[in-house]
């Protein structure tokens, strides 16, 4: 089953819009960005940058998990449509 670390943790939870505007922000600001956690937080909004960052580990940790294979594929029913 998948964690859902990517959405609740530390000091509350992390709306849908948090986490959208999250990885937007990390298209924009890359490794190399000065201030880069600075302005991600700014462009998340509500979270501090140790918040953010500490989403980043936890986002980080998820894909490891997933690109290991300790995350079943889901198989879904073939369904026709009409």
């Amino acid at each position: 089953m998948a964690s859902s670390s990517m959405f609740s943790h530390g000091s509350g939870s992390w709306t849908v819009k948090q986490n959208k505007d999250f990885e937007d922000a990390l298209a924009v600001f890359d490794k190399d960005t000065p201030d880069r956690w600075h302005n991600i937080a700014k462009a998340v909004g509500g979270k501090t940058v140790e918040e953010v960052k500490r989403h980043y580990e936890i986002l980080l940790r998820d894909l490891k998990i997933i690109e290991s294979g300790q995350v079943p594929i889901r198989e879904y029913a073939n369904t026709k449509r009409a």
